[in-house]
Formats: C-alpha cells, sequence, structure tokens
C-alpha cells in the first residue's frame, strides 16, 4: 500500500520539467502495431511510435514486448497533438544492443540470423535491431557467387567484427562451418589406429605421392616410396583417379595420415608390364636332344 510519502513524490515527479533529449524509463501499459505506451510518471503518457523502436524490419512489437516491462527511451517531442510525450527507443536500444554484440563477439557465441538481402559481396540480416553484413566469402565453406539463394534463409554464425563506434556489424557462418568439420576431423582422427587395414578411393595423383580418400571420408598421402615395391617415377604410373585400393595406416601426426599400399602390392596393376609373360610348355621338349633345343628356334635361310 502506497504511503502519503510515496504518493506525494509521485505528485512532484508527474509537474517535473522534461526536456527535449531526457533519457526516460517508463513500464509498458499498451502495445498495438502502431506505437507502444509508458507510464513515465509524468502527468502525461509517453508513447513510442513504432518506426522509434527498431530499424529491423522485421521487428513485431506485440510479439517482443510485453505488458508492465521496463524500456528506456529517449524524448524526441513534448506534445504529439494530443498531450502524450513523444519518445524514441532506437538510440537507447541501439547502446543497449551493442553492450549485447560486444559480448556475443568476445564469447564467441553462436546465433541465428535470417537472411533480409542480398547486397553487393555479401548479405544483409539483423542482429538486435543492429543491420549486420555478411560478407559472400563467409557464408559457406567456399566463396558464394550467388548471394541472392541466401535471401529468406535462416542460418548460423558468430560476430567477428562489432565496432561500435563505426556502426559496423559483421557476421561469419563460414567460421562455425569450418570449426564443425575440425571438430568432426578430430574425433574421426581418434579412431584410426595405425597398423590397421582400410579401403580408399584415389582422389589426387602428385609426384610425391597419391591421396586417397578413406572409408570414414578422411584423407591420406601414400608416398611414392610406400605404393608399390617397384620402383616407380610417378604414382600415375601404377594408379589412376578413382581406383579403389587398400592401405594401410602407418602414421597419425598433427592431423596428417601416412599410408601404405606395400602390403598389398601383389594385387596392383602395372601400365608397362605390356609383356606377355614367358610360357613354358614341357611337352613340346619332350623327346629333344640338347643339342636339338639349342637350334629349335633358328632359322636358316
Amino acid at each position: 500500500m502506497e504511503s502519503m510519502d510515496d504518493y506525494l513524490k509521485e505528485l512532484d515527479e508527474s509537474f517535473r520539467v522534461i526536456k527535449l533529449g531526457d533519457v526516460l524509463t517508463g513500464m509498458i501499459v499498451d502495445i498495438s502495431e502502431e506505437q507502444v505506451t509508458l507510464d513515465i510518471n509524468y502527468f502525461a503518457p509517453g508513447v513510442i511510435p513504432i518506426y522509434e523502436i527498431s530499424d529491423d524490419p522485421d521487428f513485431k512489437p506485440m510479439a517482443t514486448l510485453k505488458l508492465g516491462e521496463e524500456i528506456t527511451a529517449n524524448v524526441i517531442s513534448l506534445d504529439d497533438g494530443n498531450g502524450n510525450v513523444v519518445l524514441s527507443r532506437k538510440n537507447a536500444a541501439r547502446q543497449e544492443a551493442w553492450d549485447k554484440l560486444e559480448k556475443l563477439y568476445s564469447d564467441q557465441t553462436t546465433i541465428e540470423v535470417k537472411i533480409k538481402e542480398a547486397v553487393n559481396a555479401g548479405v544483409i540480416c539483423y542482429v538486435e535491431g543492429v543491420k549486420a553484413f555478411i560478407p559472400a566469402s563467409q557464408l559457406a565453406a567456399e566463396y558464394v557467387e550467388d548471394t541472392s539463394s541466401y535471401v529468406g534463409q535462416k542460418i548460423l554464425t558468430k560476430v567477428i567484427t562489432a565496432d561500435r563506434d563505426n556502426e559496423k556489424l559483421v557476421l561469419s557462418a563460414k567460421q562455425i562451418i569450418v570449426e564443425k568439420k575440425l571438430s568432426e576431423k578430430q574425433n574421426k582422427l581418434k579412431g584410426i589406429i595405425p597398423g590397421s587395414d582400410m579401403e580408399g578411393i584415389v582422389d589426387s595423383l602428385q609426384p610425391y605421392g597419391a591421396f586417397i580418400t578413406l572409408e570414414n571420408g578422411l584423407s591420406g598421402l601414400c608416398h611414392i616410396s610406400k605404393i608399390c615395391a617397384k620402383r616407380i617415377s610417378k604414382p600415375s604410373e601404377v594408379l589412376k583417379l578413382g581406383q579403389k585400393v587398400k592401405v594401410k595406416i602407418i602414421d597419425v601426426k598433427d592431423g596428417k595420415i601416412s599410408l601404405s599400399m606395400l602390403d598389398f602390392d601383389e594385387a596392383m596393376s602395372f601400365e608397362d608390364d605390356d609383356e606377355p609373360a614367358f610360357e613354358y610348355h614341357a611337352e613340346e621338349e619332350k623327346g629333344m636332344t640338347a643339342f636339338e633345343m639349342i637350334f629349335k628356334n633358328i632359322k636358316l635361310e
């Protein structure tokens, strides 16, 4: 129950002088699609037009704000023609938003955003009512040429630039994608045991060896000296792209996988082994003397 002192205090506040630019805190007493009305402990209520609440075109006051909630706003007019004090939430909200954005940046928090439009070399979205830019190079793991295909999509991002003074907010989805792939790779590497055998597909041939995509999706290098026992000058002499091979895990170090095919050398087919193997038929030489065998294939003209 309010005391007489409380009543007198409220009465004094209601007749205080309010000036343009003053920052006031009031309780929300009404919300509509056009404006929000505040009780600012003044003889007149304060109203915030919808366009003075947020720059976010998707901002919905009835879905975002609640009756009884206290918010801060700046005085931009002492009378809207109906005796109300006109307030703007944008400036106060912007400062509060940047406080949150700087924390999101320092904590590297993952946030979901909805792409609003495609612009030159990137896309635009909003975070805490602040316009943010995502460069085409940060939309995916690779550079995105057609950024318009992302409009309307919701993606996970992190803040990579939060410059309050210049109101520059830059996000990255690529960072999350790269981090996820790295985490998945680390988990897969833990499951690889040196000495074990695996199957894979040849996906790259280099002068120094062959890169094999293993059955778990990771890629390993089989050095040219570990491809076969026969001395070769280049891997393409015995391997071709897309070929399915068996390999042995030699080592896993610093995220790199070393492979060997030597244990499966007999299964290799060599491109330069075109000469037919000599076939010995004992029955053809049965009954022949040593002298006849010497001159068997000699023709005299």
